[in-house]
């Protein structure tokens, strides 16, 4: 039975790519060229109403970034849950043993409780600011893996003394099952925080990238791709640790045990992520309502917050899928009764080649259909520019719609040939060359696609927030603006060298932190999941070998 739900998994990926590829399609389609078109060519503002891509813009926030993070994210639950219980189902102690065998629900279930408790210490002790929203979310972090820290060690009671696993040699014990669950836990914890460190505006790395803006785009763009390969390495270090103890403890079950204590506190994680998109919607719907210019200058700060709190939540995705494609590459293992996995043959060395190829070549389709959306989107926009929209005393209304129809059609048509490339690479390998060819191929693409898809996704942050410290009146010029309160605030005035040259950061940026680097997370997970749902099938086909 544990077998048959892996197809659980598969729909929850299946759905996951849709939302992560297609919605990261529509909305970097749509924010490209809006910024293009609006900004840079026709110097608007941002989010300007007389732009016709402003709505497709907002839109694409909630399409891409909520939808598709709560799709993946429920992907990696799903996937991790159904690999535990493949690889526990072949335990005779845990099969034997009362609930024990539903322990991996159960490390689920505590962690809604303790990210009820964590929500409402964040709301309800001390005051929300501004300027305090990063730290807030810090603390969100903290109390959520001490409070899952502590809330599973009663749970380790319902496991049997020692348990083994078919084929494996390693004895584990309550106790090694709660380690598992703990390096998880704080692994992503220590994820979280270094994704802060190297995205937030805070922090040296960030003010160092607007620093290089004075000096024009190049130095930008050299220094954050830079900052992004740079910042890879305290994650996959954390990664490692947490593979090799979990693995020695509990061999592929204590993967995925790992797998579901990184994704425990999923709530606080998915409210994290989902900060960013409503911040960014509130100061678009700010300026098309023509509220005060005090209102955009406080949804500024929040939306740079907001910049952060989602490279964190991309942070933790990008985590968890590692471990969850592991824990499925074990299940799939002990599906196929793979004995060994020896990258020195031919076949499995192959495999892994061609794996490794595998987050390159998808990453090249998601920024080439980002790039002639957005083309599209421009040459739209520019239309409607040029039909007289921008004249003087013009009353004119944008058709949005337009723009809304070619951001749609795009995120469709184009999410078709990553989605063939996921789902059809291991298909293809395992009916010409079995298992043992699907078994180099996944290890291939989940070593590179994690370095990948945190490069990419804390480059973008980067830039984005590098443009955002340049308009809170770094390196720019601003003046003050009185607001409905009385209060005063420095306004950022556009037209320095150092904002241009931040725009075309925060654009080369916004394909790679929204589009390609999250949907990595989809390829190395439905690739797994779909070698598993197929594992028997391609032990009876493998017509080359």
């Amino acid at each position: 039975m544990f077998e048959m739900i892996s197809g659980y998994g598969l729909g929850g990926s299946t759905v996951a790519l849709f939302g992560r590829v297609g919605g990261g399609i529509y909305t970097k389609a749509a924010d490209v060229g809006s910024d293009l078109a609006g900004k840079v060519l026709n110097d608007l503002k941002e989010d300007d109403p007389k732009n016709p891509g402003t709505i497709a813009d907002n839109v694409g926030d909630n399409v891409g970034d909520i939808a598709g993070m709560g799709a993946d994210l429920f992907g990696s639950l799903a996937e991790s849950t159904c690999a535990a219980l493949v690889v526990g189902a072949t335990s005779t102690e845990l099969i034997n043993t009362t609930n024990a065998t539903y322990f991996p629900l159960m490390i689920t279930a505590v962690g809604i409780i303790c990210s009820f408790f964590t929500t409402f210490f964040a709301t309800n002790i001390g005051r929300v600011t501004k300027n305090n929203v990063e730290s807030k979310v810090k603390w969100q972090l903290i109390l959520s893996t001490i409070m899952m820290t502590g809330a599973i060690i009663p749970l380790t009671y319902t496991l049997p003394e020692t348990f083994g696993f078919t084929g494996e040699t390693i004895v584990c014990t309550p106790w090694k099952a709660f380690g598992c669950i703990a390096c998880g836990l704080w692994s992503g914890f220590i994820i979280g925080w270094v994704t802060e460190l190297y995205t937030s505006n805070q922090y040296s790395p960030v003010q160092e990238l607007a620093e290089a803006c004075v000096m024009g785009a190049a130095p930008n763009i050299i220094l954050g791709l830079a900052l992004g390969y740079m910042s890879t390495i305290v994650p996959i270090l954390c990664l490692a640790v947490t593979i090799y103890v979990s693995f020695s403890f509990a061999a592929m079950y204590g993967i995925a045990l790992a797998a579901l204590g990184m994704l425990g506190c999923l709530p606080i994680a998915l409210a994290i992520d989902g900060y960013g998109p409503i911040s960014d919607n509130a100061g678009g719907i700010a300026e098309m309502a023509s509220l005060h210019e005090s209102v955009r200058v406080k949804t500024d700060k929040l939306d740079a917050a907001g910049n952060t709190t989602a490279a964190i939540g991309k942070g933790f995705a990008i985590g968890s899928a590692c471990l969850v494609a592991l824990a499925l590459f074990g299940a799939f293992v002990t599906r196929t009764q793979i004995k060994t996995v020896n990258i020195l043959q031919p076949l499995e060395f192959s495999g892994l080649l061609i794996g490794a190829m595998l987050p390159y070549a998808f990453s090249a389709m998601t920024m080439a259909a980002v790039g002639n959306a957005a083309n599209e989107m421009i040459v739209e926009i520019k239309r409607q520019f040029d039909s007289g929209l921008l004249d003087e005393g013009s009353d004119r209304e944008p058709d949005y719609d337009r723009c809304i129809s070619i951001s749609t059609n795009a995120s469709l048509k184009k999410m078709v040939a990553p989605g063939i490339l996921v789902i059809g690479s291991p298909f293809l390998m395992g009916v010409l060359f079995g298992p043992r060819g699907v078994a180099g191929l996944l290890a291939g693409a989940i070593v590179s696609g994690v370095q990948i898809a945190i490069s990419f996704s804390n480059t973008g942050g980067a830039w984005d927030n590098a443009k955002k410290y340049i308009e809170s009146g770094a390196y720019s010029k601003s003046h003050k603006v009185q607001g409905a309160n009385g209060e005063e605030f420095l306004r950022f005035v556009k037209g320095s060298e150092a904002h241009k040259s931040a725009v075309v950061g925060d654009t080369v940026g916004d394909p790679l932190k929204d589009t390609s680097g999250p949907s990595i997370n989809i390829l190395i997970k439905l690739s797994a999941i779909t070698s598993l749902v197929f594992g028997e099938f391609f032990v009876k086909t493998a017509y080359l070998v």
